[in-house]
C-alpha cells in the first residue's frame, strides 16, 4: 500500500531550519516529505539546504525566476497573491500528489511569517488537506507586537487540525483551538541546534572574548530613534568588549540612510554581514552575550543558558524571560542594565534534555502518516 504524502508549505530560512529535523525524521520513517516553497527568502536558500541536507524545493510557489527576498512590508500583497495565484492553478497537480492511497493527506507549517497562514490556507481551503502547525501557541497577548507573527499566529490556529505546542504554556493557549494540540516539551529549534554548535568558527581576526548583536525587525528598524539609541548603546559597550552586529542589507541601508555607519570600525563595534546558520550558531554559543530582536534566537540562547537581551517591547515567548534572557521592552535603560550585569546571568544548557521533533514525528506515526 503506498504510504500518504507529507508536504511542508515553507519560505524563509529559519523555517528550513527549525524543520529540517522533523523532515529528516519522517525520512527515518519510511516517507520522502514534499517541500513546497513559498521563496520569502531566496539569497541563501541553496546553501541553507546543502548545509542541512535537504532537497530543493519540489515546488516553487513563487516562479523560481521571479522569486526574489521580501525586504519590506509594502511587498508582501504582490507576493501572498502570486503564491495564492500559483496554489490556485496548480491545485489539480498539488492535489494528485497529496493523495495517493485514499487516506487524508498532510500539510505541514511553521512558526508565524507570511508563510504560515497562507500556507494552512492553500493546505486547508484549496487542497482539501488536513494541516499541522509546528511552533504552535505562542502569544504575546498584542496584535501589534510583534506584527504581524502575532497575528499570522492567531489566524493559522483557526485553520489548522493539528498544533504542536512547544510548551505547556503555549498548550493552554491553545485550550479552545480546534482540533488536536500535542506538547512537544521545546521548539524543534533546538533539535537543529545540536547539528550545528560544535562547527568551526567561519571569521577571520575573531576576539578571544566579544558580545553578539542581531537586530533586524522592522517594528525596530523602521523607529528611527530607537534603532539610533540600541546601536549607540552598543558602540559605547563595544569599548570595553568588542561587539560583531550581524546585519543584512536592508539592516545596512537603514543604517546608511540614518548616517549611523560612523558607530561602526574594525577593532570594537564590527559589522558583520549575516551567516548561514551552520555557520553562524558556533559564534553565538561562543559569544559572551547576545542582544537580538529575534525569537529565534532567543529561544536558542535560553537553551544554551547564554545571556541574551530581547530587544522588543512584547515576546510571545515569556516562558524563556528569566535571569538568563532579558526582554528590554525596547527601552534603552534596561538594554544598558542588561550589558552591566550579564556576567552574571549564565545559566544552565538545556541542549540535550529536550527532543520535541520525535515527539512530532511519533504523533504522525500514531495518526498514521509516517
Amino acid at each position: 500500500m503506498a504510504l500518504p504524502v507529507i508536504s511542508f508549505i515553507l519560505g524563509t530560512t529559519a523555517e528550513l531550519i527549525k524543520i529540517a529535523p522533523v523532515y529528516h525524521g519522517i525520512l527515518e520513517r519510511g516517507v520522502r516529505p514534499k517541500i513546497w516553497f513559498t521563496a520569502q527568502h531566496v539569497d541563501e536558500v541553496s546553501d541553507v539546504l546543502a548545509d542541512l541536507n535537504l532537497p530543493e524545493p519540489d515546488v516553487w510557489l513563487v516562479p523560481k525566476e521571479k522569486a526574489h527576498n521580501l525586504e519590506s512590508p509594502a511587498q508582501v500583497p504582490g507576493w501572498a497573491a502570486q503564491v495564492l495565484r500559483t496554489a490556485w492553478s496548480r491545485r489539480a497537480e498539488l492535489k494528485a500528489a497529496l493523495v495517493e492511497d485514499g487516506r487524508p493527506p498532510l500539510v505541514l507549517v511553521h512558526g508565524d511569517t507570511f508563510t504560515t497562514p497562507y500556507g494552512s490556507l492553500i493546505g486547508k481551503r484549496i487542497l482539501k488537506s488536513r494541516v499541522g502547525h509546528v511552533e504552535a501557541g505562542a502569544r504575546s497577548g498584542s496584535i501589534m507586537s510583534p506584527l504581524p507573527e502575532e497575528l499570522n499566529r492567531k489566524i493559522a490556529a483557526k485553520i489548522v487540525d493539528m498544533h504542536f505546542a512547544p510548551s505547556a504554556r503555549e498548550v493552554n493557549n491553545l485550550r479552545n483551538a480546534r482540533g488536536v494540540v500535542v506538547d512537544t516539551e521545546a521548539n524543534t529549534a533546538i533539535d537543529a541546534m545540536r547539528l550545528a554548535i560544535n562547527g568551526p568558527l567561519d571569521i577571520e581576526g575573531l576576539p578571544e572574548k566579544f558580545g553578539l548583536a542581531t537586530l533586524h525587525r522592522f517594528e525596530l528598524v523602521s523607529r528611527a530613534d530607537k534603532y539610533r539609541e540600541a546601536l549607540e548603546i552598543l558602540r559605547e559597550q563595544s569599548k570595553q568588549m568588542p561587539i560583531l552586529y550581524m546585519a543584512g542589507a536592508p539592516e545596512r541601508e537603514k543604517i546608511r540612510a540614518l548616517g549611523l555607519a560612523n558607530l561602526f570600525d574594525e577593532k570594537n563595534f564590527i559589522i558583520q554581514p549575516k551567516m548561514r546558520y551552520l555557520k553562524f550558531l558556533p559564534l553565538v554559543a561562543r559569544a559572551e552575550y547576545v542582544v537580538t530582536d529575534s525569537g529565534g534566537l532567543s529561544a536558542e540562547c535560553y537553551y544554551l543558558g547564554l545571556p541574551c537581551a530581547v530587544h522588543r517591547e512584547r515576546t510571545e515567548t515569556p516562558q524563556h524571560l528569566g535571569e538568563t534572557v532579558v526582554l528590554t521592552e525596547m527601552r534603552g535603560d534596561k538594554l544598558q542594565n542588561f550589558l552591566d550585569t550579564y556576567q552574571n546571568r549564565r545559566g544552565e544548557s538545556w541542549v540535550e534534555k529536550f527532543h520535541p521533533s520525535e515527539i512530532i514525528v511519533d504523533t504522525l506515526a500514531r495518526l498514521g502518516y509516517c
